[in-house]
């Protein structure tokens, strides 16, 4: 896994041992991303890696000129080794790493509205629907123009019922399902 583009471009990023986290390969990120570019959605944004891992989605965002990338990641392990990725790439200047459950963070009552929020957790455990319905229930978490964009497996998506959010582009990767949903 590496860094695609941008001012980091080249970098190799570190793995999280095991299968606590579910990296996002390089073709995948390489094709988000140029959606992304074509929506203007990557410079100067803010970005939510809500399950961070390695970090390579909000890692990717900063090298091409997002102004910030917050990760949220309870696994310890995963944690340190984001954080080398971000000290590698030399990005951690512009990147805060919330350690602990990403429910917990979406809760607090003073976070500033993100342009990106990128939700990929671990599989088949029902948290990409939790985390959705909890964005979806507080509106001022994204942008008037911003996305969410969710990573699955395809057969994890159902139609989530939400009131502030709806699917735009629905994209498939092999094995990996994107849904970008903003506000209508």
């Amino acid at each position: 896994m590496r860094v695609i583009a941008g001012t980091a471009k080249g970098r190799v990023l570190a793995t999280v041992p095991g299968d606590s986290t579910r990296p996002i390969t390089d073709r995948v990120k390489s094709a988000l991303f140029s959606i992304l570019a074509s929506q203007d959605q990557i410079e100067g944004r803010r970005y939510l890696d809500l399950f961070g891992g390695t970090g390579a989605v909000g890692i990717e965002a900063l090298s091409r000129g997002a102004a910030e990338a917050v990760f949220c990641e309870r696994n310890r392990t995963a944690v340190q080794v984001l954080q080398r990725n971000l000290a590698a790439a030399g990005l951690a200047d512009r990147a805060v790493v919330v350690p602990g459950d990403a429910f917990a963070y979406l809760a607090r009552p003073d976070l500033p509205a993100f342009d990106v929020i990128y939700v990929a957790p671990p599989q088949y455990q029902g948290l990409w629907l939790r985390a959705l319905q909890a964005i979806d229930a507080r509106p001022t978490l994204l942008a008037e123009d911003g996305l969410v964009i969710v990573q699955v497996f395809p057969k994890e998506w159902t139609d989530p019922a939400l009131v502030h959010l709806r699917v735009t582009d629905r994209r498939q990767y092999g094995s990996t399902a994107l849904y970008f949903l903003c506000k209508p």
